[in-house]
């Protein structure tokens, strides 16, 4: 019997719900260590030179960045597909999945989710509403004219749910989780866009189970994540102590 997909990485991260989206979408049966990277020991260094999640390990092959990831599982599991196979929709999708995880993710997961709740809850910062507000007020609008021009009028961004569509949509749970008001109701169609992905199954799904992993203290984890049907690593690589990678800004 093949042994089942090991995910490294909690699912409060984008990048990470966005491969496990991929994943239940494709329906490969996976196992998930949900690591901090903050908490990652020397083993998580070794699997993970940058320090950053997902990792994705099948057999011998172990590899990092959501993309890379989410294009070899396409690529090895083609039965339903999550790229389109047309030339131009391919490359329609990789660019909207490009600047979902660069400037999509610069905005909303470092500039409001990681200094609002990561930088507190880790690193015992100060949360500062008012710089969170700037970023909403000067950075999102920019953001949100690119996605209003890109959004389909209907569906998804190529035809059928796809890895871009996840890509955009699951940094905006990360924005809510942040408790940063911000009303996407000037971009219309791309504020349907994102409510008609969140919906479909996996990702409404993962963002249920991350939303309460976040209020969830260790000893509850192996429950929670039984409660979503996910399985756990025998062992993880979580350390003891909170280490910065080497391209972390946080």
């Amino acid at each position: 019997m093949t042994a089942p997909l090991t995910v490294i990485g909690t699912p409060v991260s984008p990048y990470v719900r966005k491969v496990l989206a991929v994943l239940e979408l494709k329906g490969l049966p996976y196992r998930l260590d949900p690591l901090v990277p903050f908490l990652g020991n020397d083993e998580f260094t070794r699997l993970s030179p940058l320090r950053s999640i997902p990792v994705l390990i099948d057999g011998d092959l172990v590899l990092t960045d959501s993309t890379v990831i989410c294009e070899y599982l396409d690529e090895a599991h083609p039965g339903t597909a999550t790229m389109p196979r047309a030339i131009a929709d391919r490359a329609r999708a990789r660019w909207a999945e490009e600047f979902a995880d660069t400037r999509l993710g610069d905005v909303l997961l470092w500039g409001v989710f990681a200094p609002a709740i990561t930088r507190p809850g880790l690193f015992k910062t100060d949360r500062d509403d008012a710089a969170l507000a700037r970023v909403v007020a000067e950075d999102l609008p920019g953001v949100m004219d690119v996605l209003e021009a890109l959004a389909p009028g209907a569906g998804f961004l190529t035809g059928s749910l796809g890895t871009a569509d996840l890509a955009i949509a699951v940094h905006f749970a990360n924005l809510r989780w942040s408790r940063v008001p911000a009303d996407l109701g000037r971009w219309p169609r791309a504020a349907a866009w994102i409510a008609h992905i969140e919906a479909t199954a996996p990702l409404a799904r993962l963002n249920a189970l991350s939303e309460r992993a976040m209020t969830v203290r260790y000893p509850g984890r192996a429950a929670l994540f039984a409660e979503f049907d996910i399985p756990l690593v025998d062992a993880g690589v979580t350390g003891r102590e909170a280490r910065r990678g080497p391209m972390t800004t946080i």
